[in-house]
């Protein structure tokens, strides 16, 4: 099983000032701990379950960049990009371009967009439910035609592309991996087994619930003839990390029996936000306690293994130091 870090919140003790340097400490520290991956919101305003739109919100295509160079091994990608928000051409590029620069470590993380204040406050349009997702669907395509290297005209209803050119082309192979966030029964799951790599489901529900999702997603699979197993099952929690357990936090064997839960369901990847991400503790017991621990429990109806990246020897030291 893999863990990944979402960072969703850059309002920290320090203040604006150091933003920079904390992130960037945040992103060198999940990359020695042996996190699988590091995410990003895409959104231009702070969402309202995290704290109000005034708060600090970075552009989560820069902050990877940023982050990639920071780092050496970890993976990164947005959770999720809003179809909305930038020209399906454009976005491809800039996927393709954190790709190269970061020697192959991007995801494509996408969805159809949901926040109504930042489209209006920057003047973005927002528009119905069933044309987002009808972009979304055209985004996909192009995405895919463009990493194949088709550079025919491609004519949507909503997007129109002369020459969809894209070089370089990125260093993953076909593509980086397509996660689509959402658990839509009707159509966000059903795009997922049309299009995508990866699912997104959030932990925070019942497990139950997350068991009638992936059920869901696999019947879509059968629809399309696609195989189940090819579809990286991630899902989206916010925990917190002590070694005692203080504050009703989980503590190191809480927190592996909860990843354990998650694989039981046929979770591949769990990925989680810490609001004490800022500090060194929480990355300690992980890279000492929790990852080595995680990475040994299989997940319930792999028939293969996903393939895990290796840790590098001296990536359990979490001071400051420069990515590659």
């Amino acid at each position: 099983m893999r863990l990944g870090l979402q960072v969703p919140n850059f309002t920290w003790p320090d203040g604006q000032h150091r933003l920079a340097d904390t992130f960037g400490l945040i992103a060198e520290r999940a990359d020695r701990a042996g996190l699988y991956s590091l995410w990003v919101m895409d959104h231009f305003f702070q969402i309202g379950v995290v704290g109000p739109p005034e708060r600090e919100m970075l552009e989560g295509w820069t902050a990877l960049s940023y982050a990639a160079g920071r780092t050496n091994r970890i993976r990164l990608g947005t959770m999720v990009t809003g179809v909305t928000y930038r020209h399906p051409g454009i976005l491809v590029k800039t996927a393709t371009t954190l790709d190269v620069l970061s020697n192959g470590r991007a995801y494509f993380g996408i969805g159809a967009a949901w926040n109504e204040q930042e489209h209006r406050g920057l003047g973005i349009a927002f528009p119905r439910l069933g044309e987002r997702f009808e972009r979304l669907e055209e985004t996909l395509q192009i995405a895919l035609q463009m990493w194949a290297g088709d550079e025919t005209p491609f004519n949507g209803k909503h997007y129109r592309l002369e020459r969809p050119l894209n070089s370089p082309q990125p260093l993953q192979h076909p593509h980086p991996p397509i996660l689509i966030g959402g658990s839509g029964e009707r159509k966000t799951l059903r795009l997922v087994a049309k299009y995508a790599d990866a699912c997104n489901l959030f932990a925070f529900e019942d497990l139950g619930v997350i068991r009638h999702k992936l059920e869901v997603l696999r019947g879509h699979c059968e629809a399309e003839r696609r195989p189940y197993d090819q579809i990286e099952k991630t899902s989206l929690s916010h925990l917190r990390f002590s070694r005692d357990g203080r504050g009703g936090s989980l503590t190191p064997a809480a927190a592996i029996e909860l990843f354990g839960q998650l694989a039981e369901l046929g979770i591949d990847h769990a990925i989680f936000s810490i609001p004490d991400v800022h500090e060194l503790e929480p990355f300690e017991l992980l890279a000492t306690e929790v990852i080595p621990a995680v990475e040994r429990i299989a997940v319930s109806g792999r028939q293969q293994p996903l393939e895990l990246a290796g840790r590098a020897a001296g990536q359990l030291s979490l001071g400051v130091g420069s990515g590659g």
